[in-house]
């Protein structure tokens, strides 16, 4: 396999100094040098939140709820803007902070699909309000369900889907330029191993580290055990995807940004 890149996600030809700020042009780029770059802050950007995603983040306080900080929003924005992908999906994505900021993003940076995966059905009608508040509806879904029974459905689905029939239902891909999988710290590491095999050759994996486990806990508590063996778990899947995707750790106030892509 050729070791340099062959363009963003949409656009293989992109000058490379336009893009990252660097003096080569794509296709002179390593693969292994693709994510340093990616994932720089492009000062060129507002680093002020977007007026809606501030609103939701003041209701994400009202009831109780945590999302990525703005460091690591705002560094994950620039990178998505950087890469300029066709096909989105954000896993977890809970009343919309986060989305709220892509959807900014997407006014002048718009992708031919943008999914949006949510398990709670009260959050997934928030997530519909923001939609409408982008006039996104015909370039952006909102799927409401456990990811792992989405992806399940599609797999089964694909087929029929593409012989012509249902095509009228909304389901997810089977590929996308870029992912950005939020879940549990428990459930994490499985949820980006059944996320990875849907990147697109070029296509980047977002996510943020889990929390290290610290101090004693009772190991009769459900609960905190689950989170020590997500850790683990978490520990396994870079050691096992090592071999098969350049990654990238950006340390940023609140959260670490982790990327992958292939090798």
């Amino acid at each position: 396999m050729d070791d340099t890149f062959e363009g963003t996600a949409s656009d293989l030809n992109t000058d490379f100094k336009t893009k990252c700020g660097q003096h080569l042009s794509m296709s002179e780029v390593k693969r292994e040098d693709v994510l340093p770059a990616l994932l720089l802050a492009d000062e060129q950007r507002s680093r002020d939140e977007p007026e809606i995603a501030a609103n939701i983040a003041t209701q994400l306080e009202h009831m109780g709820l945590h999302t990525w900080s703005i460091s690591v929003i705002r560094r994950l924005r620039d990178a998505i803007g950087r890469l300029s992908p066709s096909s989105v999906l954000e896993i977890g994505a809970s009343i919309g902070h986060r989305s709220a900021w892509l959807y900014d993003l997407f006014t002048t940076q718009q992708p031919k699909k943008y999914d949006l995966v949510e398990q709670g059905a009260k959050f997934g009608v928030i997530l519909f309000r923001l939609q409408s508040r982008y006039e996104a509806a015909p370039w952006s879904n909102i799927l409401v369900g456990e990811f792992s029974t989405l992806l399940a459905e599609a797999k089964a689905w694909s087929m029929t889907m593409k012989s012509g029939v249902g095509t009228g239902e909304k389901r997810l891909d089977l590929t996308y330029d870029a992912i950005i999988v939020d879940d549990q710290p428990e459930k994490v590491a499985s949820t980006i191993s059944e996320s990875l095999p849907l990147l697109t050759q070029n296509g980047v994996l977002f996510t943020v580290e889990p929390p290290t486990p610290t101090g004693e806990y009772d190991e009769l508590d459900e609960n905190e055990q689950a989170k020590v063996d997500g850790f683990n778990d978490w520990i396994k899947l870079i050691e096992r995807t090592n071999s098969t995707h350049h990654m990238a750790f950006v340390p940023l106030f609140e959260g670490t940004l982790v990327a992958f892509f292939k090798r």
